[in-house]
């Protein structure tokens, strides 16, 4: 890491926290404008030896706590880049290294799993029916004898789906971490239109290298660095191909 870098960082570190409150808006907002910090802070996270990073995820969750909008968006653009130093400090079975940053993400996890009040939310879904027209379809041109209106109708209740409610964690395990993992990326996909282009790049960038670690595949790209697999559960691919699906 560069120590124009380094100096970047550091001064961040120390502006924020002379920050009057009257100021915080205003520093939030013009804070996603600040490319040459966010490009450094992306080096500290990629570092996991680096002493900037204890610094670095204490001041990213005082950001995503604060209540703040633009400064809980600005934490959230990094989620991706450390989900995946996480996973990839854990396939080299190296988690001393990770600590922070499993803090980091332990304390958005339990931030988002309670509404303002404390009590534990409960997301829910509705899945729409192919009786009702939606921006993609009317019912009367599916065009198939065996879907006619009349016949899907009569499966036109809507199901809805309920996620939650979610307990909280003291810490990451084998056991639970694809279950925070999977919750985190949720979040990080439901502000995915407010996430800068980096963001979106470090997203595509971390879910190709998650399938191609420890395949022959790997071989013939450019990233060599973890060569064991990473193994996921079904319920992280599947949000990490519906934030890749938006983000291109």
């Amino acid at each position: 890491m560069l120590a124009v870098d380094t100096g970047v960082v550091e001064e961040w570190l120390s502006e924020f926290k002379t920050l009057p409150e009257a100021s915080i808006s205003k520093y939030a907002t013009n804070l996603k404008d600040k490319t040459a910090l966010i490009s450094s802070l992306y080096k500290v996270i990629q570092e996991p030896q680096s002493e900037l990073l204890e610094p670095v995820c204490h001041q990213l969750f005082e950001f995503y706590r604060s209540g703040e909008e633009q400064l809980l968006r600005f934490t959230l653009q990094f989620l991706p880049e450390l989900m995946w130093c996480y996973l990839a400090v854990s396939a080299s079975r190296d988690l001393q290294s990770s600590g922070c940053i499993e803090a980091l993400l332990l304390g958005v996890y339990n931030l988002e799993i309670v509404d303002k009040e404390g009590h534990n939310k409960v997301l829910s879904f509705t899945i729409p029916s192919l009786s009702k027209p939606s921006v993609y379809h009317e019912p009367s041109s599916i065009g198939s004898m065996a879907l006619t209106e009349g016949a899907l109708s009569q499966h036109g209740l809507s199901r809805v789906v309920y996620s939650g409610p979610h307990p909280q964690r003291e810490m990451l395990t084998a056991q639970n971490r694809f279950e925070v993992l999977t919750f985190l990326l949720l979040c990080y996909n439901a502000a995915l239109s407010y996430m800068p282009a980096m963001s979106l790049q470090s997203l595509c960038q971390i879910s190709s290298r998650i399938c191609v670690c420890g395949y022959p595949r790997q071989q013939v790209r450019k990233y060599k660095g973890v060569n064991s697999r990473i193994p996921v559960s079904s319920e992280f691919m599947v949000q990490m191909l519906t934030g890749i699906y938006y983000a291109l």
